[in-house]
């Protein structure tokens, strides 16, 4: 009895230790910017489903203080107060199955301007209301404005923001809300030509399907997804200025069918930025050390996400700094969406 007993305290002081080790790891590695950032999850309603998450970056002046966002560690201050006027705000579509900490935005916040990544409801589900086509595809959209719509009409801080000055971020599938958001229309024929048509068939995709935000001024696109979806004609509307993100590795999403296909369809040629060595996750927020041996943590070609994601994060934020100028707030912002 003794020897289990001092087996048990052997145990239970080994996981003390361990889980002292790790927060200690965690607490080295959070991220800390030069200007204090906020953060904050707000719920919304979402009338076609289970109410939004949304995940807030912004400035303060508030303490900050140590916080896990999923697997990025932060120096956050949670519901802090928002400083500053005349906002810039940049929302934020995550890739398919990704976790919001994918895309922490501690960096954006840190530079002056508003990070909203929306937690999005039906990943990866298919609706055979629509053509055999993932209810992702037109869900994703119809968040981000709705989303758009709650940071500019509910937000309690929407005063601090400038409606004139919005832009997105979007990963991987993420891409694809982003291309829509800025007026994208995918093709039906390729939509069913690489999704398996339901038994029974389907009814044709309603031009409402596609819910738009002409308020977003500029984008960056990391990595994105199935670009081929939107051949021949699909981006003709979708003038706003894009830097566009790959990397020669990616396995997942190859540039030369995404990306470089992407740059042809496009009526005005986005910046371009071919990463060597990059793969997919590439673009994912940099791991800590506990659990770089995850599948999204690992590199192939070699890159040091850290040293990268400084240089990526300059560069987005130098990007969006150019195309949302100070202007003034236009009277209108965004319908609500019923």
């Amino acid at each position: 009895m003794k020897l289990l007993l001092r087996i048990g305290i052997g145990l239970l002081l080994t996981v003390v230790l361990l889980a002292v080790v790790v927060t200690a790891s965690l607490y080295v590695e959070a991220a800390r910017p030069g200007h204090r950032v906020g953060f904050q999850m707000v719920t919304m309603r979402n009338p076609q489903g289970k109410p939004l998450q949304i995940a807030i970056w912004y400035p303060t002046d508030s303490p900050a203080r140590f916080r896990l966002i999923q697997h990025v560690p932060q120096m956050l201050a949670t519901d802090g107060t928002v400083t500053g006027r005349n906002l810039p705000l940049i929302m934020i579509s995550h890739g398919g199955g990704e976790p919001i900490g994918g895309r922490a935005d501690s960096a954006l916040a840190a530079a002056g301007f508003v990070a909203a990544a929306v937690v999005h409801t039906d990943d990866e589900t298919i609706d055979h209301r629509y053509v055999a086509m993932p209810r992702w595809m037109t869900d994703r959209p119809r968040e981000i404005y709705l989303a758009l719509a709650y940071m500019l009409h509910e937000w309690p801080a929407r005063a601090q923001l400038n409606p004139a000055r919005v832009g997105m971020f979007g990963y991987s599938n993420g891409g694809i809300t982003t291309l829509i958001s800025l007026g994208g229309v995918p093709n039906p024929a390729q939509i069913a030509r690489h999704w398996v048509q339901p038994r029974g068939g389907g009814t044709a995709i309603p031009d409402t399907a596609w819910v738009h935000a002409p308020i977003i001024k500029a984008a960056v696109l990391a990595a994105p997804a199935a670009d081929y979806l939107f051949a021949p004609e699909g981006l003709s509307r979708v003038t706003a200025p894009i830097q566009l993100w790959n990397g020669s590795m990616d396995r997942v999403e190859p540039y030369e069918k995404n990306a470089a296909l992407l740059r042809g369809l496009l009526p005005k040629l986005p910046e371009t930025h071919l990463v060597a060595g990059a793969g997919h996750f590439t673009f994912v927020s940099p791991c800590p050390f506990v659990i770089r041996w995850a599948f999204f943590c690992t590199e192939t070609g070699g890159v040091n996400r850290v040293a990268f994601h400084r240089e990526f994060n300059q560069s987005i934020i130098e990007f969006y700094r150019r195309n949302l100028r100070a202007a003034p707030a236009s009277g209108s912002a965004v319908a609500p969406l019923r």
